[in-house]
């Protein structure tokens, strides 16, 4: 998520702080690079010219010019500027008012409102509501079907709606049944459409007057850029969404939708969908995207996720085996295991503060695709070995290799990843996560 930006911009920032002093004539030169990796992110063109102007009237007043760290103070003002860029702050979920509160998911044919609404159901139950999913898709094959499944497996109700039915009709139906069931949130999945149509939205403006929703949320694909930021614009002026649920947010490199819908349609972006697993939906935090942007990490997501996800018993476990030096192949499987459960490598290393300088952990932690290949290589090894690699031997490696359908290369690569977290681990346990870090600082 956001890789091309974020390097581009530590590049930047890393030859401006290099300057003892800043003149103008460097802060224009800088934020003339800003503006095209902006672009090149497929950032809107009227969101980018008003963010760099922004930015220049403070980067080149006092609060940089005269400042002793004019480097990192300009690195604060842009984080500033992208904070505010991004919404501000969390926009939490509107659900006052009568009830059941009615929550209204609209979007284009392929933008993942399905997935979404049963993601949505599953993060609503998490705090305490109590959902009722209703699919009012009768148009594509199967969608009623695949709402249905999906609420099957995360063992939520869903109202039976029927192909021949109205969608007003099953929405009206869906509330008295809610109400009966005694269910708090009513959960939308409405129709899309390949393109905007006058039929879409008038059906969606039908729906919209006869249920009074108190959140008509915008499901986008992030990796469309502008179109989606075009489509949220469309959507908005016509029925008047209230936020935006963001897809796909992990395979975006570039970022142009997530930085310019809030500019462009005034409404907050209120969730971003982060993996394809059914529990892959966060709420949207502005400041903590903005670190990530910057590469300054996000620690209070990292937090939370492992807080969810982490057996703390392992954990006290693996503290231990750390003080004691006697980190196995075993514990190295278990950790990998728990960071899968996290969302994938990917996302939880982005999280890391400052991960990019830290050259000791490149290499280190394998793709996700490669993660089934290094747990059948230390099943195939026997208790003796995953205790003491050093015994691995040329002969050994080939039966490992052959027991776990990998090549003596795949098994080699393994072992030296494993080497080299063992000996980051001492230094951690040396110095401390500072001294390996070298006194890391996210505006430095």
């Amino acid at each position: 998520m956001f890789s091309t930006l974020t390097e581009r911009l530590e590049g930047i920032f890393k030859r401006m702080r290099g300057y003892g002093r800043l003149s103008e004539e460097n802060i224009q030169e800088g934020l003339r690079e800003v503006r095209l990796a902006l672009l090149e992110a497929d950032v809107h063109f009227k969101v980018v010219k008003d963010f760099i102007e922004r930015i220049k009237a403070r980067a080149v007043g006092q609060e940089v010019m005269e400042s002793l760290t004019p480097g990192q103070q300009l690195v604060k003002i842009v984080h500033d500027e992208l904070v505010a860029l991004l919404g501000g702050a969390n926009q939490r979920l509107n659900l006052a008012g009568s009830q059941p509160a009615v929550i209204l998911l609209a979007g284009l044919q392929g933008s993942g409102k399905t997935t979404s609404a049963a993601k949505l159901a599953l993060w609503l139950r998490s705090k305490g509501r109590r959902p009722y999913l209703v699919p009012a898709d009768v148009y594509r094959p199967a969608a009623i079907d695949q709402l249905t499944a999906l609420a099957k497996q995360i063992q939520m109700d869903v109202f039976p709606s029927q192909p021949s039915d109205r969608p007003v009709d099953i929405v009206r139906k869906a509330r008295a049944e809610a109400v009966r069931l005694n269910r708090d949130t009513l959960i939308i999945d409405t129709a899309g459409r390949l393109h905007i149509d006058d039929a879409l939205m008038q059906e969606l403006k039908d729906i919209k007057a006869l249920m009074s929703p108190q959140e008509i949320l915008l499901v986008v694909d992030a990796m469309t850029g502008q179109d989606a930021v075009n489509m949220a614009k469309s959507f908005n002026d016509a029925i008047e969404i209230t936020g935006v649920v963001l897809t796909k947010m992990d395979g975006d490199a570039r970022g142009g939708a997530a930085l310019s819908i809030q500019s462009i349609t005034g409404k907050p972006i209120k969730f971003v969908g982060m993996s394809e697993k059914i529990d892959g939906l966060e709420p949207f935090y502005p400041d903590r995207l903005a670190n990530r942007i910057l590469g300054m990490g996000d620690v209070l997501s990292l937090i939370e996720k492992v807080q969810q996800n982490v057996d703390q018993q392992k954990t006290l476990e693996l503290k231990e085996k750390i003080k004691k030096d006697s980190f196995t192949l075993d514990d190295f499987k278990d950790q990998l295991l728990q960071v899968r459960k996290m969302g994938g490598l990917a996302q939880v290393v982005s999280m890391i503060p400052g991960i990019n300088k830290l050259k000791q952990m490149q290499g280190m932690m394998p793709e996700e695709k490669e993660l089934s290949k290094i747990i059948a290589i230390i099943d195939s090894m026997t208790r003796k070995e995953r205790i003491d690699w050093t015994i691995i031997n040329a002969s050994r490696r080939r039966r490992i290799a052959r027991g776990s359908g990998t090549t003596v290369q795949d098994v080699n690569k393994l072992l030296k990843n494993y080497a080299e977290m063992s000996k980051m681990l001492k230094k951690i346990k040396k110095t401390g996560l500072k001294g390996f870090a070298r006194g890391f600082n996210p505006f430095g």
